[in-house]
């Protein structure tokens, strides 16, 4: 039995590898910074992300909440930071470039977001878990909260990774 413990990412590149899957999520996908999604966690079973209200999101306009496609943007976007982390803990010895690589073959193959709730609030946070990850599809649910901890949309997606 081999010891994957020696053979592990070190502390120091696993660093680098969430601050550029982190860089990456915030601003090469230009997406992604026009929503202002900032990464609070993004470990392995610990996804989390933060999306400030703005006027530019307002979906209503009497009401001002949320636009529906940004809380399904949000999710799928999630989804997909969500089965990165997943793989850098199912291929611990790779590098963060050959990690970061793996990113290149992901793509959204189905997507349903239940809009549970009016999008109300001063920001919103959005957390994924990986529910299966297999050679060639991953499978993510997610949720958003508003500032006050209110539940206003939960997600299920399914992802091609290879």
């Amino acid at each position: 039995m081999k010891d994957t413990a020696s053979e592990r990412r070190s502390a120091e590149e696993q660093a680098r590898f969430e601050q550029l899957l982190t860089h990456m999520f915030e601003h090469s996908i230009s997406f992604n910074e026009v929503l202002g999604m900032k990464v609070e966690s993004v470990a392995a079973g610990g996804v989390r992300v933060r999306v400030p209200m703005r006027r530019e999101l307002v979906g209503h306009f009497s009401t001002g909440r949320l636009h529906g496609g940004a809380i399904s943007a949000t999710l799928d976007a999630l989804g997909g930071l969500a089965l990165m982390a997943e793989l850098a803990e199912r291929h611990p010895t790779e590098t963060a470039d050959q990690v970061m690589q793996r990113f290149s073959r992901f793509g959204t193959i189905d997507l349903r977001v239940d809009y549970l709730r009016p999008g109300h609030g001063r920001h919103f946070v959005a957390t994924a878990e990986v529910t299966r990850l297999g050679g060639r599809v991953g499978s993510v649910q997610t949720r958003m909260h508003n500032d006050e901890g209110t539940l206003i949309a939960t997600g299920s997606a399914a992802y091609v990774v290879a």
